[in-house]
């Protein structure tokens, strides 16, 4: 593959929504999760600090139009327009986007289905359907940042903004378009969304410094915690022009599953996504893994294991950033690769904040690897490296 470059970034999470806070984030002693009752019971949920409220809220008063959006829309519109002010883009006739979401306009949609239940012979909104679709969270992007090309929207559950990423190389290797926008955006906190996890058993129970505690050393039951957010990056063909990042590896993969929520014992899935990534990188090895690891004794046991399959005992550095933001769904797989582009810049690797399975090392990052994983038995892996 031509290297694709990664332009420009914006992420918005519990960690906040500017880089220098984010990172000083990830590097805190301190979860940045915090409590708050769904379902009539404390729960630990990655939820945005107020001072990112405050900015998502005066988002919302722009535009009357906006004052109708779910949060999964306007979470894509903020990250957006930060990606997009740092691109430098002059010329938007021919920039794609591909917006991703898990479940789309949740809390909206939730609450529009709460009022037909009260009320059933009520007349329903005419925004009902256009505000509840997946596709407006990319539809509204577009129209925000005032793009001309392709819109597209998918939900590929917990993989969804690394499938964006695929989708945005392959329409720019093409020739199809010059440049694009990618990401996901997802803001799953409601209650009906939170009981269904619940229902899994994997929602945490823990009440304790750190509630999401992936990979800890002893660790016994899940402690997935869920959170909201959104990440987006500004991706295009190598011309030997200025970028955060180069993407060197793709990788993806399906399995066969035997139940919908779950993931085989070896990750076989998760294996060949790695392998595919490497090849296609020529690498054998690399610095760093952030691994989707949402904190569930299965998933991060299976990825864990796989990881070793594909690179031995002697393993790279492991990370996860749901410690900090918690599981935001569809925009899980983008605040990872935001991560990794941050490490590899400041050529600093961040460890977890609690002991742990695996050897946390020291080192200035050249290359990191980024997986995801989701529902379906589907991953993604994708490779970057500094750029030159």
């Amino acid at each position: 593959m031509q290297d694709i470059l990664i332009v420009s970034k914006s992420s918005v999470s519990a960690l906040g929504h500017n880089n220098e806070r984010i990172w000083s984030q990830y590097m805190s002693k301190e979860s940045a999760l915090t409590i708050c009752c769904f379902n009539d019971r404390d729960t630990p949920t990655g939820k945005l600090n107020s001072e990112t409220e405050k900015e998502l809220h005066q988002l919302r008063q722009e535009n009357n139009h906006y004052r109708r959006l779910d949060k999964s829309v306007l979470l894509g519109i903020m990250a957006g327009r930060q990606a997009l002010s740092e691109s430098h883009w002059d010329n938007l006739s021919n920039v794609g986007i591909n917006m991703g979401s898990s479940r789309g306009a949740t809390q909206l949609f939730e609450k529009y289905h709460r009022h037909f239940i009260e009320s059933p012979s009520g007349r329903m909104s005419p925004l009902v359907s256009p505000t509840t679709t997946l596709g407006n969270i990319a539809s509204w992007l577009a129209y925000d940042l005032g793009t001309k090309g392709a819109t597209l929207s998918h939900s590929i559950t917990c993989s969804t903004a690394l499938h964006a990423i695929l989708n945005a190389c392959v329409w720019i290797k093409s020739e199809m378009t010059d440049r694009f926008i990618a990401g996901g955006s997802e803001a799953p906190l409601s209650d009906f969304t939170i009981a269904q996890v619940r229902g899994i058993g994997i929602y945490t129970n823990k009440q304790s410094e750190w509630p999401c505690s992936p990979l800890e050393k002893t660790k016994q039951s899940n402690t997935m915690v869920l959170g909201e957010g959104s990440a987006v990056f500004c991706l295009e063909k190598d011309k030997g022009q200025k970028a955060i990042a180069k993407i060197i590896g793709l990788g993806y993969a399906t399995e066969q599953i035997e139940h919908p929520a779950s993931l085989s014992a070896d990750a076989h899935c998760m294996q060949k996504s790695m392998q595919m990534a490497l090849k296609d990188s020529g690498l054998k090895t690399v610095d760093a893994i952030v691994m989707h690891a949402p904190g569930t004794v299965q998933g991060d046991e299976a990825e864990l294991g796989a990881i070793k399959s594909i690179f031995g005992e002697r393993t790279p550095h492991l990370i996860s950033t749901k410690h900090q933001s918690g599981h935001t769904f569809g925009a899980s797989g983008g605040l990872s690769l935001d991560l990794a582009i941050e490490m590899i810049n400041r050529e600093r690797l961040i460890s977890f904040p609690y002991q742990t399975k695996v050897q946390q090392e020291q080192k200035a990052p050249q290359t990191v690897l980024v997986n995801a994983v989701g529902f379906g038995g589907n991953a993604v892996s994708i490779i970057v490296q500094k750029a030159d």
